[in-house]
């Protein structure tokens, strides 16, 4: 396996949950009132620092889709989907776009609020 080159995105961003690795930014978030097996998930114009599963023909809550999986570069985990074609004419706007599941996801402000305690101790045992 090769060097994993990864993209670093300017300003805030939604990174990977298990590794941090910047996958999209706000400016690209279309909606956040997409479903997933596993909770809510956002649908998004753009992503980076993916890699694709293969295509394959799933059946959603809104009909029928050709879809693949899509994984964080770095840590292989699995981050959501990308729709590659919807065979209903109403679902056409999500073809090319992608679906980050958001418990699989953390926002840049998310990790500003995370709490830290150091454990260790301050005084020296003399």
């Amino acid at each position: 396996m090769g060097r994993i080159f990864t993209v670093e995105l300017e300003g805030r961003s939604y990174r990977c949950r298990f590794c941090r690795t910047h996958l999209a930014l706000p400016d690209d978030l279309i909606s956040k009132s997409f479903h997933c097996r596993r909770g809510k998930a956002y649908l998004f114009n753009r992503s980076v620092n993916i890699s694709m599963g293969p295509l394959e023909e799933r059946m959603m809550l809104s009909g029928m889709h050709t879809v693949a999986d899509i994984f964080c570069c770095c840590c292989g985990q699995n981050v959501g989907w990308k729709y590659e074609s919807a065979h209903e004419k109403a679902q056409k706007y999500k073809e090319g776009k992608f679906v980050l599941e958001r418990g699989r996801i953390v926002d840049e402000i998310d990790l500003s609020t995370e709490v830290y305690i150091d454990t260790r101790s301050d005084t020296e045992d003399s």
